[in-house]
């Protein structure tokens, strides 16, 4: 006679040959259900994490596109050449270049910054204000360099002589004598003395200047 047992309960695991105890089957089924959930959380929280990141890169793109980029290198800054003269300090701290070797057409700083276009737009409007100085007549100008270097850069000498510009005494290696003659306002360079060129109004270049 063939005995009849009470048909046991089993989950997928008890069809695997393991019995599923009173409630457990239940305490299965959470843990499944909380493992979805936790891993949809997850995967949320994950997609609000690269949408913010994208969005925020998206706002710096906007800034960037109305502002402009920030400036790769630092404002123009003055220095002092070899001469002892006004210069332009290029974007690599070291080198010094003439005031009057900035917009020039050549491009004389390591990386061309003496020539960018920001600069030399507008001159000298566009120019630093070390870099240029007004001549007697409001509307000429010369670069800063080109003050008291004893050439009439101006035209009408007041880059050289008072009281646009007060400048020192003609140095050793000039002759000072009356307004001179083109090139030159109160002082001539002593090379020029005797050389059958008159430079000076009163010949003095010729007649009294010892020379070199």
């Amino acid at each position: 006679m063939n005995k009849i047992f009470p048909q046991e309960e089993v989950s997928g695991n008890a069809a695997a040959g393991t019995k599923v105890l009173p409630g457990e089957e239940g305490f299965l089924l959470h843990t499944a259900g909380c493992s979805a959930l936790c891993c949809s959380r997850r995967g949320a929280c994950l997609s609000a994490f690269v949408l913010l990141l994208l969005a925020t890169l998206a706002a710096l793109m906007a800034l960037v596109s109305i502002l402009g980029p920030p400036p790769r290198t630092p404002g123009a800054q003055a220095c002092v050449t070899l001469t002892n003269r006004t210069g332009f300090l290029c974007h690599d701290q070291r080198s010094c270049i003439s005031a009057s070797g900035v917009c020039d057409g050549i491009r004389t700083c390591p990386h061309g910054e003496d020539e960018e276009e920001a600069l030399c737009r507008d001159v000298p409007q566009s120019l630093p204000s070390f870099l240029v100085a007004r001549c007697g007549d409001p509307a000429s100008w010369i670069y800063s360099d080109q003050k008291c270097d004893g050439t009439n850069n101006c035209g009408d000498c007041s880059d050289e002589l008072s009281p646009v510009t007060a400048c020192p005494p003609c140095g050793p290696g000039w002759w000072r004598c009356p307004p001179t003659v083109f090139k030159y306002c109160d002082c001539i360079p002593r090379s020029l003395c005797r050389d059958l060129v008159q430079h000076c109004s009163d010949w003095s270049d010729e007649n009294a200047c010892p020379g070199p």
